[in-house]
């Protein structure tokens, strides 16, 4: 499950020596109002030709984010949750006692801790002030299904489990979820171009020396030109999951994208290790910014320069082709007219 945002502010300085952390180090918000709270700005759009992962040490304080339009998002993936519930939520038994930490690590551990203003423990029940509801933290009495439908109640990130496999070559063989469950980090990552001769063995080597209370994270960002719904479980495209739909045709038979629906999307990825199992927690949230606050802010030229220095075969991955030249000549346009009027 995915989530959106329709507001943000400038991101934090990410710290690149933070030392190992442990739930002794979470540090409350002083005075936190997530209505207050402007979603973070992320713009990790460079002008490089070529995939690079770049990673950075951050703070457990920095693990989950909460801001403005939490109580949306959350309502929206309960909907989900409810309507498609085998799509949202997958694990199999590597994952057992993963899901048993994290649910602990998560509900117990950070976010009553981190935001007090929000979540509150009392006895065996966690209570969301937000969303007016409680969950049981009896541990020992609840389901891997309970746990994992209640992790998405109540945070907006994704979570997906990356299992130590003692008899694999690879140490961390299993990413599971519904979508992918079972396969590799390089089977997930086999459509990415320079993942397998450039990218795949740097990352597992990273995997393997991350010990518990390391928190890493990285940007990954696209475009989306079909609106700013991040629910697509069967999308057909090129590899990439958030590539866009079918693009519109005009009279003429052009392809042709509707800049109106067209969003910057950016994916924050955060990575820790699980202190008992040793389960790599890879975290994703997302976030949308529609392509007219990208001009707004001035930098449109600088994202259509990123687009357009993509690598060959990174721009078709990304289908460039479908909404490149339209989107990047938009961006350079001098002009201040809105997309409504393009």
């Amino acid at each position: 499950m995915t989530n959106y945002s329709r507001e943000s502010q400038p991101c934090k300085h990410v710290q690149t020596t933070s030392p190992s952390t442990s739930v002794n180090d979470v540090e409350p918000i002083q005075g936190f109002d997530h209505i207050k709270t402007k979603a973070q700005q992320y713009r990790p759009f460079h002008n490089k030709a070529h995939v690079k992962t770049r990673i950075s040490r951050v703070h457990r304080n920095e693990w989950i984010e909460i801001d403005w339009d939490y109580l949306q998002r959350i309502e929206r993936r309960k909907v989900l949750l409810n309507t498609h519930r085998d799509l949202c939520i997958g694990w199999n038994e590597p994952a057992r006692l993963a899901i048993r930490e994290l649910y602990e690590e998560v509900m117990i551990n950070q976010l009553p801790k981190r935001f007090p203003q929000v979540f509150s423990i009392r006895q065996s029940e966690f209570s969301n002030g937000v969303t007016s509801c409680q969950y049981s933290v009896k541990i020992a009495d609840l389901s891997e299904d309970y746990m994992l439908a209640m992790l998405s109640e109540n945070v907006e990130e994704d979570f997906y489990f990356m299992c130590p496999m003692p008899t694999a070559n690879i140490d961390f063989k299993r990413l599971l979820s519904s979508a992918k469950m079972g396969l590799s980090v390089r089977e997930i990552h086999q459509p990415v171009p320079g993942y397998e001769d450039r990218l795949g063995n740097g990352v597992e080597r990273h995997f393997k020396r991350m010990k518990a209370g390391d928190f890493v994270a990285r940007l990954n960002w696209s475009t989306q030109t079909d609106g700013d719904e991040l629910f697509k479980p069967l999308a057909k495209n090129t590899g990439d999951p958030d590539a866009p739909s079918t693009p519109l045709i005009t009279s003429d038979g052009r392809e042709t994208i509707d800049l109106a629906k067209t969003y910057l999307h950016c994916e924050r990825h955060t990575l820790t290790c699980l202190p008992r199992t040793k389960t790599i927690m890879f975290c994703v949230r997302t976030y949308l910014t529609p392509i007219q606050h990208i001009k707004d802010e001035g930098d449109g030229g600088a994202l259509a320069d990123a687009c357009d220095s993509m690598a060959e075969k990174l721009g078709v991955y990304k289908r460039r082709a479908v909404w490149g030249k339209q989107l990047c000549k938009w961006l350079r346009a001098d002009h201040e007219g809105k997309v409504d009027g393009v």
